[in-house]
């Protein structure tokens, strides 16, 4: 994945091993690319090609250029024979983090870009999600290794790919309303055709691309189980697959997928500021709390979790380099998402994610792909009406919400920064979370004790108890 911070030491990505000819890796603060010969070869095929300019320029594929070998650690020119410096991505984010337009404005990037680039002699070997990354609400494709020369007689490298990784996820909600995101986060190869053929028999294989794509494609797969790959694409070239047939295959898909949409459930979150409990005057004083505080830091990247419908991630937009919008509810992102999408917005990222199961380590070791903590390194946190839902709604005693928000952020010199929210237990939203609870269950939920382990890990540099009476805001730096 494409996104470090500054580092004066060289470091593999975890998540690019499986290649050992294309590989991404750190060095002296910069995202690297490392190329052997033969991705070298095909790089400098590509690279000289029609297609690649016009998307690189639109931002559509990842910021690339040749790293000067001078400027580059010698252990480094001694291992490749060329190595491509790549911009940074703020924030390195998951499929299974996704909405569902998300995943099917990825989907149809990745499509446009593989269909420009078959038109002009060149294909792509990889079909997968994690190829593709986000500045705000615009995809990114990051794979540049995955682009090489097309073949004659080839069929399409990277559909079994798609099809795990984007085809059958969206083809879960939009046909069967079933959220996709568990199936992709239990399993980095995405969803087997076998496993969509059993979710999809009767009547259900008949809808739209689930018997082509899904039954025809599992049973292909069957047959030839015992056959090597070389085999299968000597079989397909001797039954004249032509370069036309698989741009007609792509064409198709395309189609496809611009048909698979899905209209979110009716969601009490959707409209929480009409909805909520807040007054006008806590409103009032909450925003310009949030907007003052940020605006004397000017934070690099902010975030605000359980963003909800981004009110408050917008807010730290008009003052941060980027914000990451982290909310559980896939109604309210896929609706945040489709909102800053239409504004063009490419400073708030949003994500799904439940606080309380936040994306754990996954593939090889646990670390092909990293835990959310592991990437969530912020200048500021905020942390607005969440704490009760954690605590009450979900168990999670005080200090370690409080020492799990610390980890996001840089500890001593005064640079890190929290916002967060106490809601009483005497706020009517409390009172309905404590009415599901047995008495007595939560006697540490006050705020005294909020406020004494919250000193223990800040400097408190600003608290105001909004007029209601019912909910304190508090702002502080972590201590050293």
């Amino acid at each position: 994945m494409i996104s470090e911070t500054p580092t004066s030491t060289t470091r593999d990505e975890p998540g690019s091993f499986r290649d050992p000819d294309n590989q991404v890796f750190y060095a002296e603060g910069a995202v690297l690319r490392g190329l052997g010969p033969q991705a070298a070869k095909d790089w400098s095929t590509v690279s000289g090609s029609s297609f690649l300019p016009p998307l690189l320029a639109a931002g559509k594929v990842i910021g690339t250029e040749p790293a000067a070998p001078q400027t580059l650690p010698a252990t480094v020119t001694g291992r490749w024979t060329t190595v491509l410096r790549h911009d940074r991505i703020p924030f390195v984010s998951y499929p299974y983090e996704w909405s569902f337009a998300m995943l099917r404005d990825a989907a149809r990037l990745h499509l446009e870009i593989l269909q420009d680039a078959l038109a002009d002699g060149i294909t792509m070997t990889d079909g997968s999600a994690y190829n593709l990354q986000w500045r705000g609400a615009d995809p990114v494709f990051i794979d540049v290794g995955s682009f090489q020369p097309g073949t004659a007689g080839e069929p399409w490298a990277g559909y079994r790919q798609f099809c795990q990784t984007m085809l059958y996820p969206l083809m879960l909600q939009a046909h069967l309303g079933l959220d996709f995101q568990p199936f992709l986060r239990a399993r980095i190869d995405g969803i087997e055709s076998s496993q969509m053929r059993r979710m999809f028999g009767g009547a259900r294989r008949w809808r739209a691309g689930v018997f082509k794509h899904v039954h025809l494609h599992d049973a292909m797969q069957a047959r030839n189980a015992g056959a090597s790959t070389g085999e299968v694409r000597d079989e397909i070239r001797d039954a004249g697959f032509s370069a036309e047939l698989v741009q007609a295959t792509v064409r198709a898909v395309a189609r496809l997928v611009e048909r698979l949409d899905w209209a979110p459930p009716r969601s009490h979150w959707v409209n929480y500021q009409q909805t909520c409990t807040y007054s006008d005057a806590d409103r009032t004083a909450k925003t310009a709390f949030v907007d003052g505080e940020l605006a004397d830091r000017r934070p690099g990247t902010v975030f605000d979790l359980g963003a909800n419908d981004g009110t408050y991630s917008r807010i730290a937009a008009a003052h941060a380099d980027y914000v990451v919008a982290v909310e559980s509810d896939p109604a309210v992102v896929d609706d945040l998402y489709r909102k800053l999408r239409a504004e063009r917005e490419h400073r708030i990222l949003p994500i799904l994610m439940d606080l309380a199961d936040p994306s754990p380590g996954g593939g090889w070791a646990g670390d092909e792909r990293t835990s959310f903590l592991s990437r969530a390194k912020a200048d500021s946190v905020l942390a607005l009406a969440v704490i009760h839902h954690l605590a009450i709604g979900r168990n999670v005693p005080l200090p370690r919400i409080l020492d799990w928000l610390t980890a996001m952020l840089p500890v001593g010199g005064g640079q890190g920064h929290l916002i967060i929210e106490f809601v009483h237990p005497d706020d009517p939203m409390a009172r309905q979370l404590l009415a599901n609870k047995p008495a007595g269950l939560f006697p540490d939920y006050q705020r005294a004790e909020f406020e004494r382990l919250l000193a223990e890990r800040y400097e408190i540099t600003r608290r105001e108890e909004l007029p209601s009476g019912t909910r304190t805001l508090y702002a502080g730096v972590p201590r050293g």
